[in-house]
C-alpha cells in the first residue's frame, strides 16, 4: 500500500496494514460517492447556502430537509402564528420549500418556527439551519429569530495568519466576567482579549458557542448547530470579537461538537421530521448511555452533508481558524470508549471501531484544510488511535494535533495518591514525552475538565481552604508555599515536555481558586462559581499575581526560544528518583527540576551535550514569581569535561525549584 504511516510504526506495518487499508479505502469510497466529477468537498458542503432562510430579489425563500414529513408549514410573528396559512411545497429528496413575496414579509427580530406533520403528529420545530435562536424570558420557549445585520460586517482580517505553534487559552464567554451573570461577546472582546494578548497566548479556543438549551452543559449538548449562542449577544458581536482577536494576532478555534446532540425535540434537531433516524442511529444505537444524548449516523450521506456544511459555515461566516473536535473517542468506537483501557493495538482495530465515524472525521479534516490551509484541527481523543494526527495522504485521519489527555490524569494521581517524596520521576518523564511518532499533541496540565464541580484545579487541590486565608503576600503558610512552588513547576515541565503546543484554561494561569459550577437547582441557580475572579490577580497584595507573572514569563520564554517546535526534541540528561531530580535538554535550553520537598543540592552536576557557557533565563525561584531568590540569574556557568568525556557544570538547586539554562553564543576571540 505504501502509506507513510506504516513506515512510522512497525507494528502497523507488520500486523495492521489491512486495517489501515480498510479505513483509507472507506474514506476514498465515500468521497467518490459524495462528489460529482470535478467537485470538491468545499463545493459539496453548501447546505447553509441552500437550506434555511435566504433573501430573494422580491422576498424570501425557506428550505428544509425533512424526508419523513408528510407536510410542512411556516409559522411565526409574520402570520400571527397561524400554523397552516403558509404551506411548504414538497420537492425531491425530502426537501420542502416556500417562497415568500415581499421583502418585509420577514423582518429583523421576527420569530419563526416550522410546523412538521408526520402522520397524525403535528410538531413545532426550530429550523435546522437557523442562525439565531433565542429563549423567551417568560415562557422559556426557544424559537428561531430572523437576524439581519444593518450592513454587512466589515472584516479587516484578510491578511491574518496565526503563529505556527499554538499556545491556547481555553475560554468560555459566559463565565469570563467577574459579575454574577452571563458575560457577553463584547465584554470578552473588551476585557479578556487584552489579558490574553498580554500573557502571550496566540490562540483562543472558545467553548459553548453552538447554541445549547441548558447552560450547565458547558455547551456540549448542542441543539442548533448553525446558531451562535444568543446568551452572549448578537452574531455581529461574535464576529467583532473574532476580528479583534485577529487584529491582535490571536487565532480563534471553535470547540465543535459533532460527537452527539441534545435529545430535546422542541429545541434541537432530534426527531425533526418525526423519526429518530433522520440524523441519528435508530433505536438504542442512537442513544449515548452515559451522556443521555443522541448519536449521529455517520454512514448517512445527508448527515455528512449537514455536518460538513456546519464546519464550512463557521469558517466562512465567522472566520474561525479551525476546531477542537469534542468527544472523538466516543465517535470512533462503537462502545464509545466507555470503560476501555487502550492497552493493546487490537483495541484500535477490532470490530469495535466505527469506520464510518473515522471516514467522516477524515472528510472533515480535508474540507477544513481545503477552505483554509492554515487552519488547525485538534482531536479530543484519549484512546491514542494510531494515525489520528497523520496527514490523509500518508494514511492518517488528518488532524493537526491530539490533546495529551493522559497528562492531567497523571498530575491528579500524583497529587491525590502520593506524598511529594514518593513521586515517580521516571513515570513523569515517560508520560510527558510519550507520543506516537510523527503525531503532534497539545500538552496541558489541566483544562476546564479538571475545574468542574466535583473535581479541583491543581492549585485548589494543592492548597484547598488555605487559599481563603493565606494568599496575602505578607502572610506565611507552608501549604501555600508548597502550592505556589509546585504549581509553577508542574506548568513548566508540562509546557516544555508534553506537546508541540500548549493549552491553559482561563484563570488557571494565576491559580484561580475553587471550582466551576453552573447555575442549577442544586445551588439555588447561583452564579457564584460560574465566573472568573480577575480582581484576585489584579490585586497587587495577593500572591495570585506571582503565578500570573510566572505564566507570562514562561510563555514569553517559550515563544522567544521557539521551544515547542517539533525540531526541538527533548533529550533526557539525568533522572534521580531519590533526589527527585529531572534534567533534560530542548534546543539550546537545559531544564533542571528539583521536585524534592525539602532537600536542596549544592554543586549538583548538570550534564549537557554541548560545551560552552550557560546562563539562567528562567527560574521558578524568582521573587517576582513568589520565589526565595536562591538562584543567581547573573552567574555564567562554564562547562567542564569529566574523565568519562561528559560535559557539564555544577549548580545550586533549591528544593521545589525549576531552573532553565540557555547556552550562550560562543564569544569571538579578539584579533591580535
Amino acid at each position: 500500500m505504501g502509506y507513510k504511516i506504516l513506515e512510522y510504526d512497525s507494528l502497523l506495518k507488520n500486523y495492521y496494514e489491512k486495517d489501515i487499508e480498510l479505513r483509507v479505502n472507506d474514506y476514498k469510497r465515500k468521497k467518490k460517492e459524495l462528489l460529482g466529477r470535478g467537485e470538491t468537498l468545499n463545493d459539496f458542503a453548501n447546505g447553509a447556502e441552500y437550506f434555511g432562510f435566504h433573501r430573494t430579489s422580491d422576498g424570501w425563500v425557506y428550505r428544509e430537509w425533512a424526508p419523513a414529513a408528510d407536510e410542512m408549514y411556516l409559522t411565526g410573528d409574520f402570520n400571527g402564528w397561524n400554523k397552516t396559512s403558509h404551506p411548504m411545497e414538497k420537492k425531491e429528496n425530502g426537501v420542502f420549500e416556500i417562497q415568500l413575496e415581499g421583502k418585509d414579509t420577514l423582518y429583523n427580530g421576527c420569530k419563526v418556527k416550522a410546523i412538521v406533520v408526520n402522520g397524525d403528529r403535528v410538531m413545532e420545530r426550530i429550523p435546522l439551519y437557523a442562525k439565531y435562536v433565542t429563549q423567551d424570558p417568560v415562557t422559556y420557549i426557544w424559537c428561531a429569530e430572523i437576524y439581519e445585520e444593518e450592513k454587512p460586517f466589515e472584516w479587516t482580517d484578510s491578511n491574518f495568519k496565526g503563529e505556527k505553534i499554538p499556545l491556547i487559552y481555553e475560554c468560555h464567554i459566559g463565565m469570563a466576567q467577574e459579575k454574577y451573570g452571563i458575560g457577553t461577546y463584547t465584554e470578552f472582546k473588551d476585557n479578556i482579549l487584552p489579558r490574553i494578548k498580554d500573557l502571550g497566548y496566540n490562540t483562543i479556543q472558545i467553548m459553548a458557542i453552538m447554541e445549547h438549551p441548558y447552560y450547565g452543559s458547558f455547551g456540549y449538548q448542542v441543539s442548533n448547530f448553525f446558531a451562535a449562542s444568543s446568551r452572549y449577544g448578537k452574531p455581529a458581536e461574535l464576529k467583532d470579537l473574532i476580528n479583534t482577536a485577529h487584529e491582535m494576532g490571536i487565532r480563534v478555534l471553535l470547540d465543535v461538537v459533532h460527537s452527539h446532540a441534545v435529545k430535546n425535540t422542541n429545541e434541537g434537531i432530534n426527531e425533526f421530521d418525526g423519526t429518530d433516524y433522520q440524523f441519528f442511529h435508530a433505536g438504542a444505537k442512537g442513544n449515548h448511555s452515559a451522556w443521555d444524548t443522541k448519536l449521529f449516523n455517520y454512514g448517512k450521506n445527508e448527515v455528512i452533508h449537514f455536518l460538513l456544511s456546519n464546519l464550512k459555515f463557521w469558517m466562512t461566516e465567522y472566520h474561525f481558524d479551525g476546531f477542537r473536535f469534542d468527544g472523538v473517542t466516543s465517535m470512533i468506537y462503537l462502545d464509545h470508549g466507555l470503560g476501555s483501557a487502550f492497552d493493546h493495538y487490537d483495541k484500535y482495530f477490532s470490530m469495535n471501531t466505527d469506520i464510518e465515524a473515522l471516514t467522516y472525521l477524515t472528510l472533515a479534516n480535508e474540507l477544513i484544510h481545503q477552505i483554509n490551509k492554515e487552519a488547525l484541527t485538534i482531536a479530543e481523543d484519549m484512546s491514542g488511535m494510531p494515525g489520528m494526527c497523520i496527514p490523509i495522504r500518508s494514511g492518517g485521519v488528518g488532524f493537526d494535533y491530539r490533546l495529551a489527555m493522559g497528562v492531567p490524569d497523571m498530575w491528579i494521581k500524583f497529587l491525590k495518591e502520593y506524598r511529594d517524596e514518593d513521586w515517580d520521576i521516571w513515570r513523569m518523564w515517560y508520560e510527558l514525552t510519550g507520543r506516537r511518532p510523527k503525531e503532534k499533541v497539545i500538552g496541558y496540565a489541566e483544562s476546564h475538565d479538571q475545574a468542574l464541580v466535583g473535581d479541583k484545579t491543581i492549585m485548589f487541590r494543592l492548597c484547598d481552604k488555605e487559599m481563603y486565608w493565606c494568599m496575602n503576600k505578607d502572610s506565611q503558610n507552608i501549604i501555600i508555599d508548597r502550592g505556589i512552588a509546585l504549581h509553577k513547576m508542574i506548568r513548566l515541565v508540562t509546557h516544555s515536555l508534553a506537546g508541540e503546543g500548549y493549552l491553559n484554561f482561563m484563570g488557571n494561569e494565576f491559580g484561580h481558586p475553587e471550582w466551576i459550577d453552573f447555575p442549577r437547582e442544586g445551588n439555588g441557580w447561583s452564579y457564584h462559581y460560574c465566573r472568573r475572579q480577575w480582581s484576585l490577580v489584579d490585586n497587587h497584595d495577593l500572591k495570585y499575581e506571582w503565578l500570573n507573572n510566572f505564566d507570562k514569563a514562561m510563555i514569553q520564554m517559550s515563544k522567544s526560544e521557539n521551544l515547542l517546535s517539533p525540531k526541538n526534541e527533548a533529550h533526557n540528561l539525568w533522572v534521580h528518583q531519590g533526589d527527585k531530580i529531572l534534567m533534560y535538554e530542548k534546543g539550546k535550553e537545559v531544564f533542571v527540576m528539583n521536585f524534592h520537598p525539602n532537600r536542596s543540592f549544592s554543586g549538583y552536576f548538570v550534564p549537557v551535550s554541548q560545551p560552552g557557557e550557560y546562563k539562567v533565563i528562567l527560574t521558578t525561584d524568582d521573587p517576582n514569581f513568589g520565589g526565595c531568590d536562591r538562584v543567581s540569574q547573573t552567574t555564567t556557568y562554564q562547562t567542564v569535561q569529566l574523565p568519562d568525556g561528559r560535559y557539564g557544570f555544577q549548580v545550586y538547586i533549591p528544593s521545589r525549584t525549576a531552573i532553565v539554562f540557555k547556552k550562550m553564543p560562543a564569544r569571538r576571540k579578539k584579533a591580535e
